[in-house]
Order: C-alpha cells, then sequence, then structure tokens
C-alpha cells in the first residue's frame, strides 16, 4: 500500500511563508523594520484614521500569535520611533514618517510579489487564497479550543 504527500500540506505551506518572509525581512532590514512592526504598521496604515489601541493590539496578537504584552511592546516601539503616535487617550495614529516607511517598504515588496505571482492563473490564486484562508480558519478556530 502506497501512500501519496497531498499537494498541499503543512511543511508545503510552511515553506512558501518563510520565504517570503525572508524576502520581506530582507527589505524591512534595509529600512531598520522589524517583521513584527511591519505588521503593527501596516494595519493602521490602511485604517485611514486613528486605531484604538487596543483594536490593534488585538489585530497584530490574530495575525502574528503572540501575547498582547508583546504586541503592546511592538507599539511601544514604534511610538518610540516616531512612526506610530498617541491620539488622545486610547488611539493611535500613523505619523508621516510611519506614511512614509510604510509606502517605501511597501513599493520595494511589489515588484518581489509580482515576480514570484507571475504566471499563476487567477484562478488558481483565487483557490489557493480560498483555501488558505479555510485552513487559517480551521487552526485559528483549533488554536483557540487548546488555549481556553
Amino acid at each position: 500500500m502506497t501512500t501519496t504527500t497531498p499537494p498541499l500540506n503543512p511543511r508545503v505551506i510552511a515553506l512558501a511563508h518563510y520565504a517570503s518572509r525572508a524576502l520581506l525581512e530582507n527589505v524591512l532590514t534595509r529600512h531598520g523594520a522589524t517583521f513584527q512592526q511591519s505588521v503593527t504598521l501596516r494595519l493602521v496604515a490602511v485604517a485611514d484614521e486613528p486605531v484604538e489601541r487596543e483594536r490593534l493590539v488585538d489585530g497584530v496578537v490574530g495575525a502574528l500569535k503572540i501575547d498582547a504584552a508583546e504586541a503592546h511592546s511592538v507599539v511601544d516601539e514604534l511610538i518610540a520611533a516616531g512612526l506610530l503616535a498617541p491620539e488622545g487617550p486610547s488611539r493611535v495614529r500613523i505619523t508621516a514618517a510611519g506614511r512614509e516607511q510604510y509606502d517605501t517598504t511597501s513599493a520595494a515588496t511589489a515588484p518581489i510579489t509580482a515576480r514570484i505571482y507571475a504566471g499563476i492563473p487567477t484562478e488558481e490564486l483565487a483557490a489557493a487564497g480560498r483555501v488558505l484562508t479555510l485552513i487559517t480558519e480551521r487552526a485559528n478556530t483549533e488554536l483557540a479550543a487548546m488555549t481556553k
């Protein structure tokens, strides 16, 4: 009896993630940013308005699977670097320097991403997106059950 390896499995997903992350971290390092800072800054940059700090921390915790204290620390790092700024008692906003860093690193990664995705049919990308979203949802459900 032979078994075949499924075309998509945790190892394949992990290898794709870490290869892509290594490329991103290479760009971020040139701009003095970490991966965690990039994820956090992006959440504020795409909001187009100040964000409740606790909502931001929840988003970082959910995205990176880190604890809230570590996420708060990343927000503090971005504030200390002048990339985010407090807005009122409980919100943060992106600064001009933060917007510039976000735009610069996004522009630097765009051509790399384009080369990686080049030639993959739109239908296959859509199917991969649906499958990976479902896997993420299920993994998050499992993680939530484990941490209760």
